[in-house]
């Protein structure tokens, strides 16, 4: 009896060595799960896509701090000396500069094509560079067949860096792209130096391709500025680099 108890626990200590052994023998990987892996840590270090953005041709993610936008550069080198020095201020934080710029687009054919807002949320996207915020309608308007909270618009604000970028961008590169251009009118501001412009089409941004549109589309640009009064906004603005249409007095002048 007493043979068969030592041998039924050591028979018990052999079957606990050999499940411990079990429970420490390494699993062996499945085929799935390096690729798993792998794909893990090209999310989070591509921006969550999954894929590596040298497969898809993409320009590599930025390392480091942003380069300073070229027309900043030129603004506080260059064009806020000259306001202090024009206008006679006392101080430098007293020479008007630039707060926002808030592009909109009317998409009054969204309440009858639905593919419109995509498209144009999509155009306005790739011109900017940044999430376009839809508009809805606040208020219910039988005659237009509107009803409140359709969508009838897009727009998107910016600031900072991707102001200066894109205020860069139009003055120099887009503006002289329209056709038959003579300059832009110098009496659209607002009497608070804030000054708003219409574009009739989307294609004098380089970004936008011809055979990728579904019609062409305008929007509205307005430029909100710190400037107290429109002469200070014109002269800011000109100093940044709006062609502004020359005036008659002007051009005899010349």
């Amino acid at each position: 009896m007493a043979d068969r108890k030592g041998s039924g626990s050591k028979g018990s200590s052999s079957k606990g060595s050999s499940s411990k052994g079990a429970a420490k023998a390494p699993r062996t990987p499945a085929r799935g799960a390096p690729a798993m892996a792998s794909s893990s840590r090209t999310s989070r270090a591509g921006g969550g896509t999954g894929v590596r953005r040298g497969a898809q041709g993409l320009p590599p993610v930025p390392v480091g701090p942003r380069e300073v936008p070229r027309l900043r550069v030129k603004y506080d080198g260059e064009i806020r000396p000259e306001l202090v020095k024009e206008f006679g201020y006392r101080s430098v934080m007293q020479a008007p500069g630039l707060h926002k710029v808030v592009i909109n687009i009317g998409m009054g054919e969204a309440l009858t094509n639905a593919n419109a807002m995509a498209a144009a949320v999509g155009d306005l996207e790739t011109i900017v560079g940044q999430k376009v915020v839809i508009t809805k309608a606040k208020r219910s308007i039988s005659q237009f067949k509107l009803r409140q909270g359709q969508s009838i618009g897009c727009m998107v604000t910016l600031r900072g860096a991707r102001m200066f970028d894109f205020l860069d961008k139009l003055f120099n590169v887009a503006l002289p792209r329209v056709r038959d251009f003579s300059g832009v009118s110098p009496d659209s501001f607002d009497g608070r130096g804030n000054y708003t412009l219409g574009l009739r089409e989307q294609l004098i941004f380089p970004e936008i391709q011809y055979d990728e549109i579904d019609r062409l589309r305008g929007m509205e640009i307005a430029i909100v500025t710190t400037a107290l009064s429109d002469h200070e906004g014109r002269r800011l603005l000109e100093l940044m680099g709006m062609p502004f249409r020359t005036q008659p007095a002007e051009r005899g002048a010349r």
